[in-house]
């Protein structure tokens, strides 16, 4: 089964109720496509003059029957039995922009013609102003059907059209569809099968927003069309084959009301996503999720929080005024000792309960709800420095990094990473800094040669200027040049051309502002502005996937797939991805990911006190970093195990100097195996060695808790970037100084203290436990039963993971790590941050049943990294461009 086939699946094993909620992938069975709907006509109801959109998509597009004596309606059939037109009430401006923004359209019809005589061709539905203009028809020529698209290759009147074989269309109950991508591959099925394809080229950019829509006839009422229909239906997207099968196998019954509820269902689970959840996580999980249950009350979990807690049910669906949860946030009681909702808050609250309390996710998983409801999920970021650097690297194959790391402002982490959308600002010195790093650049190449790739032409005049100017913008801007991009690059050889310069100068002037370009600094594309999820273009893939593989710019090859519209289809894009992984660059950013969400950059600013650590240095440091890189790269890359065996792997990477502050050369019977060794490290089998094995005895790891082995710190790190769980920051004034062991107290004896505290320990308990079984590991990562003080320390401990309240006892560090890698959660919180980092932006709510997916198919693959990335790069996280102002399920 093809690779894209089995995200599908995956998704709806996962989420079979709501498969069709939460998924951008169509819903391939009898069901109709719903997906980029934008209206649906299924001619039902009894109003004389009017036919109503019953897409739900906004704002509904009715049809006024211009001359209802023409027509005839019964059982959602309307017959039309003479000359009659039936007329969108406003310009088809939903249609207009969502065609404008995908490039793409479907037009889907069940009709019935009268005869195959009639011509003109006789109008079905067209989008015109008259016989010569028009966005889009699709009519009747005899026996055949005849679909024009006005596109900025086609004439005014979209010609050429697409024309079916003569003989294709009958006097009969007929399937109908129209259907062309982005890529302006175009082609015509009756009946499930495909009778005409042809290439139309260009984009739509120059439809016509004033023009109405209109069945039966021309706009300008000379082209009639004779018969009925059962069924009309336009997308602001392309149909693939199954697609048009499972429509056509839906049948001439459209079912709106069936429609509408799904599309209910969808809208009451986006408010659910955008609205409930967050303030659920914000006002009541503290005290009421699983770990905690204040008052028996869960409301973490679908289930519990239907039941209620000791005081009974809590939430009433349809009665948001009876219903508990309402009366005591609306008048204030809850939440306890803390800010009250805002209005805002509270009616959306009381609208979840009172449309049916629909609760789409069986647990609120809270850190995804962390960045609000409108966490970015648009492709629009700056490049980080490093992206900037291989930029620059793999474009013009020149090196700046020296200067660029000396110029550029660092970028800062947020939400886990420095590559995080909206923490990627540009201010003054970054504009500086891209300046003077343009003309770095250019003065490092050899301007002639470069310019030489993309013609031989060496002539400033218009014409060949302009198409030299078109290719090389195509490279170095990762996608084909707008018109006014061109003219503006134009205008900057015309001007040294006027002035006495030459053709290498020319070039170097438009290189130099090609590199200071939006379009070179930031990944940007066309953002979906419509209401209907819409295909990301072939290059904008290109670039996706290349930035998010090897966090660097597309290659010739990449290209070249592009151009060919390969990366549309996912069979061509997994092709490319698995070549990709590949090629070096793909094992450096993976390294890059694991630096940072390690934050292995830590370690660079340790400064212990000397007095208790003599031995410390910066280059333990460094090796304790080089230890980490080299056994993420041994488990992912060498051995491609599953990304889970970073947990408890039995050996590891060190130099001369960490081995000694490790004490493995003072292990009794049998030494540390060594097998090969990567410049200064020797790989290390732990296999005899209890007390090591795996990513949380990594002295970079243990170092998190600070030269006081903080259980806070530890506990938290494990919480946060292992367990996907989070906690409240603690109140304004609370003194978070860390307590240093003494006689009689150590650092889990602190621990227990705080946990044991009313206070405090509701809080506590949920991080702090998490650390126990590291407490042999001082600040620095080395090992011992003791502290400083003599206090006999612990390993055992017991393990609460986020939305469960069992616990697991443990009694040694190295069960902690079997439990660990066992663990689903930790294997999916992997695959969740994999997922973030290739992204760029924070995951929400929404994403969960596509992460869900993809890390259900990267195991069924073997849980590697490489396999993890490819379902990643497959799924529609990437594929597939949100609708504005909803999530990436779209509808």
């Amino acid at each position: 089964m093809p690779f894209h086939s089995k995200v599908r699946d995956q998704l709806k094993v996962i989420l079979p109720g709501l498969f069709l909620v939460l998924t951008c992938n169509p819903l391939l069975s009898a069901e109709r496509i719903t997906k980029g709907l934008l209206a649906l006509y299924d001619f039902s109801g009894t109003d004389e003059v009017t036919i109503r959109d019953r897409s739900g998509v906004a704002p509904a597009m009715d049809l006024k029957i211009e001359n209802p004596k023409a027509v005839s309606r019964a059982d959602g059939v309307l017959n039309i039995q003479g000359k009659t037109r039936m007329r969108s009430l406003k310009p088809a401006t939903k249609v207009l922009n969502a065609v404008r923004q995908s490039g793409e359209i479907t037009v889907e019809a069940w009709i019935h013609p009268e005869n195959t005589t009639q011509s003109g061709p006789a109008r079905i539905l067209s989008i015109s102003k008259n016989i010569s203009e028009r966005n889009f028809t699709l009519g009747q020529d005899g026996n055949k059907l005849d679909a024009r698209l006005r596109t900025t290759r086609t004439s005014k009147n979209g010609l050429p059209s697409t024309a079916s074989k003569s003989g294709s269309l009958k006097a009969a109950l007929m399937h109908v569809i129209y259907t062309r991508s982005r890529s302006g591959n175009a082609s015509i099925h009756i009946n499930g099968k495909q009778v005409a394809k042809a290439t139309i080229a260009g984009t739509p950019s120059n439809w016509d927003g004033s023009f109405y829509l209109s069945l039966a006839n021309e706009a300008s009422g000379n082209r009639p069309w004779k018969g009925s229909y059962h069924l009309v239906a336009l997308y602001g997207r392309s149909l693939s084959g199954d697609e048009i099968q499972a429509n056509f196998k839906a049948g001439a019954g459209a079912k709106s009301e069936e429609l509408l509820a799904r599309m209910r269902v969808a809208d009451q689970a986006r408010h659910f996503h955008r609205e409930v959840a967050p303030l659920l996580v914000k006002h009541c999980l503290e005290c009421h999720d699983t770990a905690t249950s204040k008052g028996k009350l869960d409301l973490s979990h679908k289930a519990p929080a239907m039941a209620g807690g000791k005081e009974g049910k809590v939430i009433i669906p349809g009665q948001g005024s009876q219903s508990l949860l309402w009366q005591i946030v609306a008048d204030n009681e809850m939440p306890e000792d803390r800010e009250p909702l805002s209005d805002r808050e509270k009616a959306s609250l009381k609208k979840w309960i009172d449309d049916g309390a629909h609760w789409p996710v069986e647990m609120i998983d809270p850190l995804a709800y962390k960045s609000g409801p409108n966490a970015n999920n648009r492709f629009v970021r700056r490049l980080t420095v490093p992206e900037y650097i291989e930029t620059v690297r793999g474009i013009l194959d020149v090196d700046i990094a020296e200067q660029a790391r000396e110029l550029l402002p660092a970028d800062l982490r947020a939400d886990g990473f420095s590559n995080t959308a909206y923490n990627l600002g540009v201010d003054l010195k970054h504009i500086e800094a891209y300046s003077r790093l343009a003309s770095i650049a250019v003065q490092k190449m050899d301007v002639g040669k470069f310019a030489a790739r993309f013609s031989s032409n060496r002539s400033l005049t218009q014409k060949p200027m302009r198409a030299h100017i078109a290719k090389l913008g195509e490279w170095v801007l990762r996608g084909p040049l707008e018109e006014h991009e061109i003219n503006t690059f134009r205008g900057i050889s015309t001007a040294v051309a006027a002035n006495g310069g030459n053709f290498d100068q020319a070039m170097a002037y438009i290189l130099e502002a090609m590199l200071q370009s939006p379009r070179f600094i930031y990944l940007m594309e066309q953002q979906n502005e419509g209401s209907t999820p819409l295909p990301a273009s072939n290059y904008e893939l290109a670039s996706r996937i290349s930035y998010m593989i090897w966090g660097a710019p597309p290659d010739g090859q990449l290209m070249q797939a592009a151009g060919k519209n390969e990366l549309t289809d996912p069979a061509g894009a997994e092709k490319q991805v698995r070549r990709m992984l590949k090629d070096p660059r793909a094992r450096k950013r993976s390294e890059h990911f694991a630096y940072e969400w390690l934050h292995l950059e830590r370690l660079k600013h340790i400064n212990p006190d000397k007095k208790r650590f003599p031995d410390w240095n910066n280059q333990l440091a460094e090796d304790m970093m080089a230890e980490t890189i080299a056994f993420f790269n041994d488990i992912t890359w060498q051995q491609k195990r599953p990304l889970t065996d970073l947990f408890n792997a039995q050996f590891t990477y060190a130099t001369p100097q960490l081995a000694k502050h490790y004490r493995f050369t003072e292990v009794p019977g049998k030494q540390p195996g060594t097998s090969r060794k990567n410049d200064k490290l020797i790989r290390y089998d732990l296999s005899q060695i209890p007390s090591r094995g795996g990513l949380l005895t990594h002295g970079s790891i243990l170092t998190i808790g600070g030269e006081n082995a903080s259980m806070v710190t530890r506990g938290l790190f494990i919480l946060h970037d292992l367990l996907r769980g989070t906690i409240k920051d603690p109140p304004p004034g609370t003194d978070t100084t860390p307590v240093d062991s003494r006689p009689g107290q150590s650092q889990r004896g602190i621990a227990e203290m705080r946990i044991n505290d009313k206070a405090c320990g509701g809080c506590h308990k949920k991080f702090e436990p998490l650390a126990f079984g590291l407490e042999r590991y001082d600040g620095l990562g080395s090992f011992r039963k003791h502290d400083r003080y003599k206090n006999l320390l612990r390993e055992d401990g017991e393990l609460t993971l986020p939305g469960n309240a069992k616990r697991i006892a443990y009694q040694s560090s190295a069960e902690l790590m079997d439990i660990l890698a066992g663990n689903e959660r930790v294997a999916e919180n992997i695959t969740w941050k994999l997922t973030q980092f290739a992204l760029g932006r924070p995951l929400g709510g929404p994403d969960i049943p596509v992460v869900k997916a993809i890390h259900a198919l990267a195991l069924e693959n073997g849980g590697n990294y490489p396999e993890t990335m490819i379902a990643i790069t497959l799924s529609d996280l990437v594929r597939i461009k949100p609708a504005a102002n909803t999530f990436p399920g779209g509808k």
